[in-house]
């Protein structure tokens, strides 16, 4: 909805998830614009959900989906018409109209929302600044490297880039937005505002029914909650690291279609006994203009990297090692690089840093070399 539903390029009938033909032939009782408000739990898994309107469902096993919302900024004027986050339909509907008369867009927000959403407006001729608190874009997924290379890409199409600076307070008149100031004294002229900086688990439901939350609703490898019996999958859940290198000590929350997919297969055969933990390479991608930027496992700030830059212009990989062992890799319009890491992560196929460096031969090369018994 960040790309190409905001061009006009993607039709609003192409967005549903599944038909309505295979929820029926599936026997699935497909329930929308019904809002959940009470659960009921029982010590066995079993309970009833009320709806706002007062409908109720009776269950054996319950599954919560519940996502994210975006998060907000606490300062001033925050509520201005012309201020609007990007989470669903209606909000790119609304984004959609307001950049067909947008004179000055500030995004605030380095991150993959925020970029991608200045790189189609800027596309679309919106004059665009992007404000990032952190000293980088993207700060918390990617490399100061690959966020480098991001940047220079952007400014060439002519992005406005703000690093190492908040927004102080939002200006308006007669209720509607018209600047932005920032906590170094500039204003920044806007007649949009787009916030992008974060998400908050959707848990309410999940806390009220006396089920264990902690940035999200807390769950094991296996997607079972505390209670033993409820599942839980996707933005709202707080989960083991699935990285097959893992050894389950660390929790997160992953934003992502490969996770909510992924996730939820396990969850899946949870529900239908078969019990096998969540492990899985997580990734991720995010098309910001000319950019494909695809991100096969998880980094950490302290991580090493390896810079390989590709045969054709554009092209860059960014390999993150953890001591001698390589654990995440981000790709700039490199797809072969990043299938291949993905698939060396999913097999812990080694890669010492030092035949990484050697661009001679592509990553598929080495890693197929390293995995030729000797």
């Amino acid at each position: 909805m960040s790309k190409t539903f905001l061009k006009g390029q993607t039709p609003l009938s192409s967005l549903a998830l599944r038909s309505d033909a295979y929820y029926t032939q599936h026997r699935i009782d497909l329930v929308v614009d019904e809002h959940i408000d009470h659960i009921e739990l029982a010590g066995d898994g079993t309970g009833t959900a009320t709806a706002a309107t007062g409908r109720r469902w009776r269950f054996d096993r319950l599954a919560l989906a519940t996502g994210a919302r975006p998060r907000h900024l606490p300062i001033e004027h925050a509520d201005l018409d012309g201020v609007l986050t990007l989470r669903d339909l209606h909000d790119a509907q609304a984004l959609a109209q307001r950049l067909t008369t947008a004179t000055a867009l500030v995004v605030i927000g380095g991150g993959f929302i925020g970029l991608e959403v200045a790189a189609t407006a800027t596309a679309a001729g919106v004059p665009t600044t992007v404000v990032e608190a952190a000293p980088t874009l993207m700060n918390r997924v990617v490399s100061a490297a690959t966020a480098k290379i991001v940047a220079t890409a952007h400014r060439a199409a002519g992005v406005r880039i703000r690093t190492g600076v908040r927004p102080l307070r939002l200006r308006g008149t007669n209720g509607t937005i018209t600047a932005v100031e920032l906590d170094d004294g500039d204003e920044l002229p806007a007649d949009l505002v787009v916030i992008g900086v974060g998400a908050q688990p959707r848990d309410e439901l999940a806390r009220a029914a006396g089920l264990h939350c902690d940035n999200g609703i807390v769950v094991d490898a296996h997607c079972l909650a505390s209670d033993g019996h409820t599942i839980a999958v996707g933005d709202c859940a707080n989960l083991p690291d699935p990285s097959p290198a893992s050894d389950g000590t660390v929790r997160l929350r992953l934003e992502s279609v490969d996770n909510a997919v992924e996730q939820a297969t396990s969850a899946a055969g949870t529900l239908t006994g078969l019990h096998r933990p969540y492990r899985s390479v997580p990734w991720f991608w995010s098309d910001q203009g000319n950019l494909k930027l695809q991100i096969a496992g998880l980094a950490r700030p302290d991580d090493e990297i390896v810079l390989r830059t590709g045969r054709r212009p554009g092209q860059h990989t960014t390999l993150r090692y953890r001591g001698s062992r390589l654990v995440a890799a981000e790709c700039l319009n490199s797809p072969a690089d990043f299938l291949a890491v993905r698939r060396a992560l999913g097999e812990e196929t080694p890669l010492p840093r030092v035949t990484a460096a050697d661009t001679g031969l592509s990553l598929k090369e080495h890693l197929a070399a390293a995995r030729t018994p000797r």
